[in-house]
């Protein structure tokens, strides 16, 4: 199926809500939740992720706690290809590779599986939304420490004002809408 870009781009981007003031004063948060609560836009929002990797011989989605596993787990079930999560600390039951990273407000640690990504495995990073790119950033790392190969980035959402995709400037990184 093939998605009429610009109108899909539109649509999705109608249904995005703001949230003023949360999680805390002076934040205008975008919910992408209606997207998820109507089975059309959530299609449409997959869609559009597989259509664009369908053909990049991509070998393994990782996705990014939490809401990147809703679109990750959609999306390698699409590709034919396996699934793997980066969570928060404590939150896997393996062996796990560690990374440390910078947060708006503080410090966090995201895990993966040492064997979530194989050597030379190519893969799509995906999480629903794009802010600063720590986050993000640490789960290339991760993906590295394995010897993945990171095909590209994929966020629903991008904050480009918050310039994560600057800090994420080695690698490709695709964003279906843009704030």
């Amino acid at each position: 199926m093939t998605v009429p870009f610009k109108s899909a781009m539109d649509r999705l981007k109608a249904s995005i809500r703001d949230v003023p003031d949360f999680p805390k004063p002076g934040i205008v948060f975008k919910d992408i939740t209606p997207i998820l609560t109507d089975g059309q836009l959530f299609r449409l929002a997959v869609t559009i992720f597989t259509e664009r990797y369908q053909r990049k011989s991509v070998e393994r989605i990782v996705a990014i706690d939490a809401r990147g596993f809703i679109f990750g787990g959609a999306l390698a079930r699409h590709l034919g290809v396996g699934l793997t999560i980066v969570r928060k600390k404590g939150k896997l039951p393996y062996k796990s590779h560690q990374i440390e990273y910078a947060l708006e407000y503080g410090q966090g640690t995201l895990e993966m599986h040492i064997d979530g990504v194989m050597k030379h495995q190519r893969v799509v990073i995906i999480d629903d939304l794009l802010a600063t790119g720590g986050t993000a950033e640490a789960a290339a790392r991760l993906v590295e420490l394995c010897g993945g190969e990171i095909v590209e980035f994929a966020f629903l959402v991008e904050l480009g004002f918050l310039k994560g995709r600057e800090r994420l400037a080695k690698y490709p990184v695709f964003s279906a809408i843009t704030y």
